[in-house]
């Protein structure tokens, strides 16, 4: 709990420009309420802060605090929240940096002409109606909290994660034409120019920064993002068709950098791709959405094996029905590979036995702070899964 009499309490403008450490020291035991507690109040400000507070910047602290507005009474305020979301607001304005790079100078369909939507600028045209729905009613029920979530989400895992990763391929394709072009053009525009409306309440100095170098680009009038309407919900543009292609392309990218990770294969070694099973729409996917699979999950190829051809000893994922086989010949180092499991499943070992004579230390449960107690039997149980998963791969590869 934050209290003036015990020197804890956190100044916005320390978070917002930064403080060094011998300001913060000195700014907690000015005139403190028990002069006899500042030598305890410095001793622990500079263990908590060694290095004094860095600058997080304004968005970032409100953007954390409207994550933070929860209902109840008791905000757990911790300086890693507000670190992650300063680098959610990095994450946008390289987002933005990546949309003009692309479309300044650029025909982005808004004096006309035809727009061929691809299946990505489509599915996030849908998911970004959802988005804009949940924060309107969200901001509407004083749920900031809420909305935040739903911002954060959106922006971060769907938007900069995949969409602008999806976006690469056609606008790098030469062939693709003009109209494909000038439809995703359109809607990285588009997208990034709603989404900085939905967010400026919430994030106004970001927001109108990126706005004013976006808005000519999407046809928008006005001196300030402020005078703009706030974006209304508009459920007739959700394409439940798009999202349902989305959900295969990233189940199949998806399985195969999970096979990436488990057998340690470098992220940039393009890889063979083998086809088992499946449905005949799962071919006709995987045909139609190649142009973007193969840059997303570093593909070299794909074939189908035959009903009677025998599968290669292979790592394997499934993506329903359809199960793709990645062949392990001249991958990895069957016997290097088990090795370096084998060590690495020795260290964590020796952690968690360290971790659980710890947790079976009666004076350790009696005399450390819940917190810490707290924290131990987290890592304890993380160090656990971890093990799981490492003995697992350590079977797969036994097997190949």
């Amino acid at each position: 709990k934050m209290s003036k009499s015990k020197g804890n309490v956190l100044d916005p403008i320390d978070l917002i420009d930064g403080i060094d450490l011998e300001s913060l020291v000195a700014k907690r035991i000015a005139g403190p309420m028990q002069p006899q507690m500042a030598a305890h109040i410095e001793r622990a400000t500079r263990h908590e802060f060694p290095d004094g507070i860095p600058a997080f910047g304004t968005d970032a602290l409100r953007f954390t605090f409207a994550a933070l507005a929860t209902t109840g009474r008791d905000i757990n305020f911790d300086l890693s929240r507000v670190e992650g979301y300063r680098n959610f607001c990095n994450k946008l304005w390289n987002a933005a940096r990546y949309v003009l790079m692309n479309t300044e100078g650029h025909d982005c369909g808004q004096r006309g002409g035809e727009c061929e939507l691809s299946v990505a600028d489509r599915w996030i045209r849908s998911r970004l109606e959802q988005t804009r729905a949940q924060v309107v009613a969200a901001i509407e029920a004083y749920r900031l909290d809420h909305a935040a979530r739903a911002l954060y989400e959106f922006i971060w895992n769907e938007f900069c994660d995949w969409y602008l990763e999806l976006s690469k391929p056609v606008l790098q394709d030469a062939e693709a034409g003009t109209p494909a072009h000038r439809g995703t053009r359109h809607t990285l525009v588009g997208v990034l120019e709603t989404v900085l409306r939905l967010a400026h309440p919430i994030m106004p100095f970001i927001t109108e920064e990126i706005w004013q170098r976006v808005a000519p680009l999407a046809g928008c009038d006005g001196e300030t993002i402020a005078r703009q309407p706030y974006p209304k919900p508009e459920p007739d543009r959700i394409d439940t068709a798009a999202a349902d292609e989305m959900v295969w392309i990233t189940a199949f990218v998806l399985g195969v950098r999970r096979i990436r990770g488990e057998m340690n294969i470098a992220p940039g070694r393009p890889l063979p791709v083998l086809l088992q099973g499946g449905e005949a729409r799962d071919h006709e996917r995987l045909a139609a959405h190649w142009r973007c699979l193969e840059p997303l999950a570093r593909l070299a190829s794909a074939r189908r094996l035959e009903p009677d051809e025998a599968a290669p000893e292979s790592a394997t994922a499934l993506v329903g029905t359809l199960k793709i086989l990645i062949p392990m010949a001249g991958l990895i180092d069957r016997d290097a590979e088990l090795a370096r499991l084998t060590k690495e499943a020795a260290r964590r070992r020796k952690d968690l036995e360290r971790g659980e004579r710890k947790l079976a230390n009666a004076d350790f449960l009696e005399r450390a702070p819940a917190e810490v107690v707290d924290k131990e039997r987290r890592r304890v149980a993380e160090l656990r899964d971890a093990l799981a998963r490492l003995d697992e791969q350590a079977e797969r590869i036994r097997a190949l």
